[in-house]
């Protein structure tokens, strides 16, 4: 008995855990989104002045601040390149959050920047959503949880308490 209940409450937890993916995979696609339209804004007038002088190319006008005379220009490049980094990597991660659902929960779980997801963990308020994708999520969780227990269970018991056959013994 104490066993069945301790198989109803993982399920129960796996349940819980389970709905909490799709509103987990939200924050962070709206956290990607937010942090993108601000690295665009920070980069617009400098985005202004390369498509005015270097036909558009970032990367050109960089580089013609970093080999200016001007150590004003040169410190300037610095600052420009890690914005323009930033927002490339934001541009990335906002178009692997583009893509179906099965490939936005692996990027976000393995592919996607650690510093980010740890940002939207820290903002995350855990909630449990009654639509039909976190309720997916979370009977999948709960089985695959359950099951992996149980065959641990199992395992961990055949290894320690191994069954003898009868018959092998009378031989």
């Amino acid at each position: 008995m104490l066993r069945s209940y301790l198989r109803l409450t993982l399920f129960a937890l796996g349940l819980l855990v389970g709905v909490q993916v799709p509103g987990f995979i939200e924050a962070y696609a709206q956290h990607i989104e937010a942090r993108r339209a601000e690295a665009q804004e920070g980069l617009q007038g400098f985005q202004e002045t390369a498509r005015r002088f270097f036909h558009g190319d970032m990367d050109v006008l960089v580089e013609h601040y970093r080999s200016s005379e001007d150590p004003v220009f040169q410190s300037d490049a610095q600052s420009v390149s890690v914005l323009l980094q930033r927002a490339r990597l934001l541009e990335r991660e906002w178009q692997a959050m583009q893509q179906p659902w099965y490939a936005q929960a692996w990027h976000v779980a393995i592919a996607g920047e650690a510093r980010l997801r740890s940002e939207v963990w820290q903002g995350y308020r855990f909630q449990v959503l009654l639509a039909p994708r976190a309720i997916a999520w979370g009977i999948a969780c709960a089985l695959v949880l359950a099951w992996v227990v149980e065959a641990l269970g199992m395992l961990l018991a055949s290894l320690l308490w191994p069954r003898r056959n009868d018959r092998l013994r009378r031989y």
